[in-house]
């Protein structure tokens, strides 16, 4: 039966594993557990005639609504509802984008521990919510920006000493653009980043061009070329990763692409009087303060 219904059983399953009394139902004469093919149906707004045979494998394909109703009666988690689709249909529901509210400890523990590799955590629409001392020596002290202005495509477009960073600016510029425009698309956040959008076009000419050529890429890996204020020129290879459980993040990762570029890092990341630390691994788990000094550094060069 589940193999030949793997919709039905998947429904059975959860139907019996939900708690009657978290719905407000009473527990008195139940012979099963969990809920009843009616009771779902009703909160579902279908027949239960119609639900009975959707689990016994009669009832035909189900419309995507009539999915999302029966996830929403069946309050599943959205990794259930997304299995339900693929289950049903052959393909997962369209997106439903829901802004971040933040990271867990235990995640920017993750970034922390890269101590020589600016990595970073991004939104679907690019907006950086998390950083480690590394990200902020080498990229951007995202601490000395406010939160709306912690966004990659404002940093690239908008501000003059990240551009100045970065050699090839004209192909990085392209890829973000592009990246950006397949993120926002996957994760359904057009109407978020609108006025993003519309934004980047009045205000820069060459985002508006870019724009309008429509071009999407993914991620993949490359390496990547600075030319930092104080370290010189840094090559550092850089990957994009998926973050489980969390399909609106992305952690960015940099690798010194040798040892000599890792060596600059380390440079950066030293503790010295301005910065208030005493070693090392303070500094790497400082990096409000170590970005500041780095970029007061930056502002004494002629």
């Amino acid at each position: 039966m589940t193999a030949a219904n793997p919709l039905g059983a998947y429904l059975r399953d959860r139907r019996a594993k939900l708690d009657p009394t978290a719905f407000g139902l009473p527990l008195k004469r139940r012979r099963t557990p969990g809920l009843r093919r009616e009771e779902v149906a009703q909160r579902a707004n279908v027949s239960a005639t119609w639900y009975t045979w959707l689990e016994q494998g009669r009832g035909g394909s189900p419309s995507a609504d009539v999915l999302d109703r029966i996830a929403r009666a069946m309050m599943l988690t959205d990794v259930e509802r997304e299995h339900l689709f693929l289950l049903g249909l052959g393909r997962p529901p369209e997106v439903r984008y829901h802004a971040p509210e933040g990271i867990s400890p235990r995640l920017q523990r993750v970034l922390d521990i890269l101590e020589c590799s600016p990595a970073f955590i991004r939104t679907a629409t690019w907006d950086v919510i998390a950083w480690n001392s590394a990200a902020a020596a080498v990229l951007t002290d995202y601490s000395a920006l406010p939160d709306g202005q912690r966004n990659v495509l404002r940093l690239i477009f908008r501000d003059s000493r990240v551009r100045a960073a970065q050699p090839k600016w004209q192909s990085v510029a392209r890829y973000v653009v592009a990246s950006f425009r397949a993120d926002v698309a996957r994760a359904g956040a057009a109407r978020n980043v609108q006025s993003l959008v519309d934004e980047l076009c009045a205000t820069s000419p060459e985002f508006a061009t870019m724009w309008r050529d429509n071009d999407v890429q993914g991620h993949g890996d490359n390496v990547k070329v600075l030319h930092h204020p104080i370290a010189g020129p840094l090559s550092m290879e850089f990957s994009a990763f998926a973050v489980d459980g969390r399909p609106d993040l992305n952690m960015v990762i940099y690798n010194p692409a040798t040892p000599a570029d890792a060596d600059k890092i380390r440079a950066l990341l030293k503790p010295s009087a301005e910065a208030g630390t005493s070693s090392p691994d303070a500094a790497c788990h400082s990096r409000n303060e170590t970005s500041a000094v780095c970029w007061r550094a930056e502002e004494k060069i002629p």
